[in-house]
């Protein structure tokens, strides 16, 4: 990885986009520093304790921590991804979209554009919902309509000023600009986290027994993601041989690559949104006292008890079949290979290569979707095992999304790092004319 970014750095044209890329990043890192005015950041930051756990701490992650402190960005990419989500759901759903998205790059554009269009649209809806819940913290220093909508038109304005960056690190940068952004915001974080790890280490020996189990975690997660990622499940495909006048085509034999973990994240969004939403719903309301019926059921889906890690674990599987059934559809992937004279060596083109294909996905889908369980649900566990042995004293909220953010990172990495080596084999490709 790091050869690669150093012989990126020594090609001209990459290095004018890596250095690019680095710009817009540090522009958009001032930009989530700007507060937004008529904001009581000291106590929005302290009422965001409470939602750990809850949809809000997990936007708050994916911010860099810009939600707690009221800054311009503080919507961050949810907008964004939110919309490119709905989007890719009503391609499938509605003809039109679908016919659109078969037009190749016209069609492309058309969807970027309402993409667009979509993402301001939840942003505006998001920042009135944001706005609700810090009047109910009492985080607001003025109550008045005009503060409203200032506050309102800080956040839509900030949100949409992200998307033009993340296009801009697509057409002038290195790509991935979305990918990038989400990142760099993760990243912020980290400082906090070490900060965490050496209280737990002041704090005595169970303290630092968890803080060296945490480190430990953490590197073999990161390998473990990396094998995961790069595992795939190859389908060998043989192209029948066909003579065009006196040269003959075909004949060469491939495979059909299906990665491991085909999702990524995204069933660990779909299933984090889902789980913790009785926290998120408690969150707008004032905490119910000690041993009342509503306390019980917050602790009941509290992301520190058994239940939630549970239901997390089961939804990640149940969101990966999902995702992985409006992603790939293996008739038109049978379909296409038969068109191209392809088939699966013994297996019959048609009906039975779809079969035969969708057979492996679903093995291949639940493997991945086990792996993507265990490296999501196992920070809870410790996190609930470390509280239970010190008797609550020795608990590292931060963890509550830890696998998921390494996930994150680790993947935008590895994607990243293939693009930059993708460009550099295209700018050293000699040609038959060389």
């Amino acid at each position: 990885m790091i050869q690669s970014i150093k012989n990126a750095w020594n090609t001209p044209d990459l290095r004018k986009k890596l250095l690019f890329t680095a710009i817009i990043l540090l522009l958009y890192r001032l930009g989530a520093q700007i507060p937004v005015p008529y904001i009581s950041s000291d106590v929005l930051r302290a009422a965001m304790l409470s939602t750990e756990g809850s949809i809000l701490g997990w936007l708050n992650i994916l911010s860099g921590d810009a939600l707690s402190k009221a800054t311009l960005f503080a919507l961050s990419v949810s907008p964004y991804i939110t919309s490119s989500i709905v989007m890719q759901l009503l391609t499938i759903a509605i003809p039109a979209l679908e016919r659109l998205s078969k037009e190749g790059e016209e069609g492309k554009k058309k969807i970027n554009s309402i993409t667009r269009i979509v993402t301001v649209a939840l942003a505006l809806i998001t920042s009135i919902g944001y706005y609700q819940v810090m009047k109910s913290y009492q985080a607001l220093t003025r109550l008045d309509l005009f503060s409203a909508i200032v506050i309102v038109a800080c956040y839509c304005a900030g949100a949409s000023l992200i998307m033009w960056l993340a296009e801009k690190i697509n057409e002038s940068g290195i790509g991935n600009g979305i990918s990038l952004i989400l990142f760099i915001n993760i990243i912020a974080t980290v400082p906090t986290v070490i900060g965490q790890l050496w209280a737990l280490i002041l704090s005595g020996w169970l303290g630092i027994v968890y803080a060296v189990l945490t480190v430990v975690f953490t590197v073999a997660a990161i390998g473990f993601i990396v094998w995961m990622t790069n595992s795939e499940r190859r389908i060998p495909v043989q192209y029948a041989k066909k003579v065009v006048g006196r040269k003959m085509y075909g004949g060469q034999g491939t495979n059909l690559p299906i990665k491991l973990n085909m999702t990524g994240v995204m069933p660990i969004i779909f299933a984090s949104s889902i789980v913790s939403l009785p926290a998120t719903i408690g969150a707008f309301f004032p905490a119910p006292a000690q041993g009342t019926f509503w306390r019980g059921v917050l602790d009941f889906f509290s992301y520190q008890s058994p239940v939630y890690a549970i239901l997390f674990f089961v939804l990640i599987i149940a969101f990966a079949y999902f995702y992985v059934s409006i992603s790939f559809n293996p008739i038109e992937v049978a379909n296409n290979l038969k068109n191209n004279g392809g088939s699966i060596p013994g297996i019959r083109p048609g009906k039975p290569t779809s079969d035969y294909i969708t057979k492996i996905l679903n093995r291949i889908t639940l493997l991945g979707a086990l792996l993507l369980s265990v490296i999501a649900v196992l920070p809870l566990v410790i996190n609930m095992v470390s509280v239970a042995i010190s008797g609550g004293t020795a608990g590292m909220t931060g963890l509550a999304f830890g696998g998921s953010s390494l996930i994150i990172v680790v993947g935008v990495v590895l994607e990243t790092i293939r693009d930059i080596e993708a460009q550099m084999t295209l700018r050293h490709y000699k040609g038959f004319l060389e």
